[in-house]
């Protein structure tokens, strides 16, 4: 959660898992828009002596689709390879890390970055980039804040790169969620209360780290007519995003314990839009089933929006708390609101001066309206707290997508398309209880955004 460990095969497969992606007009360079695919969830900060890293053996992808067909228009490839000085050593560094280049770093990764236009060709647009380190500690990575700035890096046309580890963005009371959704503000509201009284949430990510790719574009190159949107009205404003990772479909083991060889072409394993789609709608059984298809063949899925399980658990849970969702969930009148939301985008005249609607095909994509300025005073609560640059017009790092996806199921959002319908009182309250204060390092005002990763030496046991 957002997307972490959330299907059978790529929990046992973390370097090619997304956890999230965050799509939003870059609030230092406004001209440009980030797009963020985070990998390798939940990573304790003193897993050496093999620290964390890409695959060599996957390739990462960034989607952008212009035309709200599902279907990736423009396409950021990023493939990586490691570089080891020393064989001899177990270490990953045999004294202080000062510089990217520092001879005392012995497992250094590196990447290359192409551009793909799905309706042109193919544009190799950086090589040989250095990933930082990850943070060991005082000792080994002294001044991690600038090792990790020199990592970021400026490729023509404008474009800004990085990829390499960060603290981990996402907050969720992890424990509470999967707890049969005792939701600790509310769990005296319980269907099994253990207290009587409201607790406070726990961000079960806080002090965890991911491996971030991100990239800086100017909105003209992703752009369906290569202008810069500036009429939040019209569709062509809209841009759809997703990330991806793939493998090569074969795989050989080396029976003398030499790394694994892979052939033949890549194969999706991995996707991900919309926060906690594949984690918390799409069932069990169908979960890596969606990992490997395109966002353009989602309207399978479509029925698992229109009726979410957890809807129908919230009356079930917290007796009394949301009559009028449970009499909604009884109706079993399709979700209308929430097949906007995270499947096809909000159409003009829902929410006043706002659309990110891309069409008619249901896709999970982060639907980002170029055209809509950043907030001068962001509202972690995106667009049910009024602040139109955010979630779900795209996301940026800090929005609280919990929070606001709970309440948007828990019926928020349902009397903006019926308005017959009276939301429960509960339903604008609900949360998890954990806010963006409670992650462990604080949000960069400027790219890459997520914060400073904790190092192995700070870290702490949950």
């Amino acid at each position: 959660m957002s997307s972490h460990r959330e299907a059978p095969e790529i929990s046992r497969d973390p370097v090619a898992d997304n956890t999230d992606v965050y799509a939003f007009v870059s609030p230092d360079a406004p001209d440009t828009v980030t797009l963020i695919s985070n990998f390798i969830p939940l990573q304790g900060a003193a897993g050496g002596p093999n620290f964390y890293e890409f695959g060599d053996d996957v390739l990462y992808e960034i989607h952008v689709d212009n035309d709200g067909d599902g279907r990736a228009d423009v396409t950021f490839q990023f493939r990586f390879h490691s570089e080891l000085r020393n064989p001899n050593t177990f270490l990953y560094n045999t004294g202080p890390i000062n510089s990217l280049g520092d001879p005392n770093w012995n497992k250094r990764q590196f990447y290359a970055v192409t551009r793909v236009d799905h309706r042109g060709g193919e544009t190799n647009i950086g090589t040989n980039l250095a990933c930082p380190p990850c943070n060991i500690g005082p000792l080994s990575t002294p001044n991690y804040a600038a090792l990790a700035q020199a990592a970021v890096h400026s490729l023509a046309g404008g474009i800004t790169v990085f990829a390499g580890q960060r603290s981990e963005g996402f907050y969720v009371d992890l424990g509470a969620v999967f707890d049969l959704l005792d939701l600790r503000p509310f769990e005296q509201l319980h269907l099994n209360p253990f207290t009587t009284s409201a607790g406070t949430g726990v961000n079960g990510t806080k002090g965890l780290n991911v491996h971030s790719i991100a990239i800086q574009v100017p909105k003209t190159q992703l752009a369906r007519d290569g202008t810069r949107p500036t009429d939040a009205s019209n569709a062509g404003a809209v841009i759809g995003v997703w990330s991806s990772a793939s493998r090569q479909k074969a795989r050989v083991r080396d029976d003398d314990g030499g790394p694994d060889s892979w052939f033949g072409p890549f194969v999706q394993v991995s996707r991900l839009g919309n926060p906690l789609f594949n984690e918390v709608i799409v069932p069990l059984g169908e979960k890596d089933q969606w990992n490997a298809r395109q966002p353009s063949g989602d309207a399978a899925f479509a029925k698992y929006v229109a009726n979410p399980e957890v809807a129908g658990l919230l009356p079930v849970l917290y007796p009394g708390v949301f009559p009028n969702l449970a009499a909604l969930n009884a109706s079993k009148t399709p979700r209308a609101d929430l097949l906007a939301i995270l499947l096809t985008g909000i159409p003009k005249g829902v929410v006043p001066g706002f659309q990110n609607s891309m069409g008619t095909t249901p896709a999970d994509m982060l639907r980002l309206n170029m055209a809509i300025p950043p907030a001068a005073a962001p509202n972690n609560q995106g667009i049910l707290g009024g602040d139109l640059a955010g979630f779900p017009n795209g996301r940026r790092v800090a929005d609280d997508v919990v929070t606001i996806e709970l309440r948007a199921i828990a019926g928020a959002t349902y009397g903006l398309i019926d308005h017959s319908f009276v939301p429960d009182a509960a339903a604008s309250l609900v949360t998890d209880g954990v806010t963006a204060s409670d992650v462990a390092a604080p949000y960069l005002s400027m790219f890459p955004y997520l914060g400073v990763p904790t190092s192995g030496f700070a870290s702490m046991p949950a």
